[in-house]
């Protein structure tokens, strides 16, 4: 038998309107929509399920050995499914919006719209949240919880009786792609890696400093820093000189002398504080974050310096599973993608899997190298299967997905193969076919689908740090996103002339 949450409703001002400005009232249009979807599919009631479980174990975990009550009170449950709703609902919006968790708080204390769409919008004076409640609120929800309620979303919608449109989609035709997700980093220079290092750990040393804990150094840290920064432009302008190799290989060395001082410098400065810290009247929290900082530089440092020694002196290459990309984003990966503009980027591959009307139904974010598009169909098809119980009839994608084991599989499963063929005799063979055609053709435009995504929907490249977090918000993404699509597409039901178009 289902839970069920008992949810108390809240007396909102009405929705401002504008007679004037059409891009306001069809953005207030979609956005009524798509309320009106998110309530009739009840997405919010896994979110305060959810809620209220990691609510009731924090209350037990801090009543352990007393004798409070650990149940919620009825004031706590309220409090705890309006900050569900409120994740949810600003996620969402957020990811609508493409804004920075900074002007997504601004924009949402400026308008009483989308204070409406959030729940805040009361009569006295709301209390909108900042940036940082934003933030958290946004991370609290996991990548599994976000799978459950596209799930829902999507099962609502594939059923004769669904309330959301006049007729439910089909689900029985699916287009694939991939693509990179980049991860926010400067290009991965061999040199500019250790100019990072130098900067992190004489910042950190500066913190260090500043509470009165100094160990004997010849400069202030902001000098390192600055000859460290001579050095990389030394070694930018080595290029356009006579006998370039020669002198970066010069300058690379003075580098190395300069970054093995500092590190020393460092490491002094760490143990003084971790035996030191409680006289300086340091807070423990921001002692344990100086020290992260100096020892995430430090278990990386040898490695980072091996790495630009065997490029510039030893002119050796160096393999990618081997490469140091970033010293704070781990989890990421040389992407060869060979296409105008991209031809080598740095994140993570994304793997997605659209049907006709344009909604997502798969996707996988993968944190390790990703194996080759050919090994992805048959995982996807399954997944899919999986999640929603329906027939998938047709797969179509580039030919970087065919090889002989997914025309096996397909054959063997029913299923109409629509993947285009790596050999030219058997695509000419297979354009003959009006269903091929037609369904590569359908399948070009899910390129437009990955832009829509990453650039009006996650960012390209994703601000997130940390593969988690870039797991979590690529599913609030999608989430976002296919809620856009099915309320354009019952707009598009309401009003006849819109349809045709």
């Amino acid at each position: 038998m289902p839970t069920i949450l008992p949810i108390q409703g809240t007396f909102d001002k009405t929705i401002p309107d504008n007679f004037g400005n059409a891009e306001y009232r069809a953005e207030r249009k979609l956005l009524i929509t798509i309320n009106e979807i998110i309530g009739q599919c009840g997405l919010e009631n896994p979110v305060i399920a959810y809620f209220l479980e990691v609510a009731s174990v924090n209350k037990y975990i801090s009543v352990f050995g007393t004798d409070k009550p650990a149940r919620l009170t009825r004031t706590e449950r309220d409090a705890v499914g309006a900050n569900a709703v409120l994740a949810l609902r600003m996620s969402i919006l957020r990811k609508h919006l493409v804004l920075s968790i900074r002007k997504f708080s601004l924009a949402l204390s400026h308008s009483d719209f989308y204070k409406w769409f959030c729940g805040i919008n009361r009569f006295f004076i709301p209390r909108v949240p900042g940036k940082s409640t934003v933030g958290e609120l946004e991370n609290s929800i996991p990548s599994a919880l976000t799978e459950d309620i596209e799930k829902r979303l999507l099962r609502a919608i594939q059923t004769e009786s669904s309330q959301v449109l006049d007729e439910p989609l089909d689900f029985s035709r699916s287009y694939v792609d991939c693509t990179c997700i980049c991860a926010n980093i400067h290009y991965p220079i061999d040199w500019v890696l250790l100019r990072d290092s130098t900067r992190t750990l004489m910042k950190a040393t500066a913190r260090i400093r500043k509470h009165g804990l100094r160990h004997r150094i010849p400069f202030e840290p902001s000098v390192f820093i600055s000859k460290m920064n001579k050095l990389c432009m030394e070694m930018t302008f080595a290029k356009r000189r006579k006998g370039a190799k020669k002198l970066r290989k010069a300058v690379l060395r003075k580098m190395k002398k300069l970054l093995k001082r500092v590190g020393q410098h460092a490491q002094n400065h760490l143990k003084l504080l971790e035996s030191r810290w409680r006289t300086a009247n340091i807070p423990r929290w921001k002692a344990e974050q100086i020290a992260k900082q100096i020892t995430g530089v430090m278990g990386q440092l040898a490695a980072v310096v091996k790495q630009a020694h065997e490029r510039i002196i030893g002119e050796r290459q160096v393999d990618n599973k081997d490469k140091i990309l970033s010293l704070y984003e781990k989890n990421i990966h040389v992407v060869v993608r060979r296409k105008a503009g991209a031809e080598i980027e740095f994140g993570n591959t994304l793997f997605l899997a659209e049907q006709s009307d344009g909604l997502i139904v798969d996707w996988k974010l993968f944190k390790q190298q990703a194996p080759a598009d050919s090994k992805m169909l048959a995982g996807s098809h399954q997944r899919i299967v999986h999640r929603l119980g329906c027939d998938v009839t047709l797969l179509a994608g580039d030919r970087g997905f065919d090889s002989r084991a997914n025309q096996i599989y397909m054959q063997s499963h029913d299923i109409f193969n629509a993947v285009c063929p790596r050999n030219l005799r058997q695509l000419r063979e297979r354009l003959e076919d009006d269903t091929f055609r037609d369904a590569q053709t359908r399948r070009s435009q899910t390129e437009a689908r990955i832009s829509i995504l990453s650039h009006c929907f996650c960012g390209s490249p994703m601000r997130q740090k940390g593969f988690e977090h870039r797991h979590i918000h690529m599913g609030l993404s999608i989430l976002a996103h296919n809620l856009w699509v099915l309320g354009r597409l019952k707009v598009a039901q309401e009003h006849p002339q819109q349809q045709a178009a």
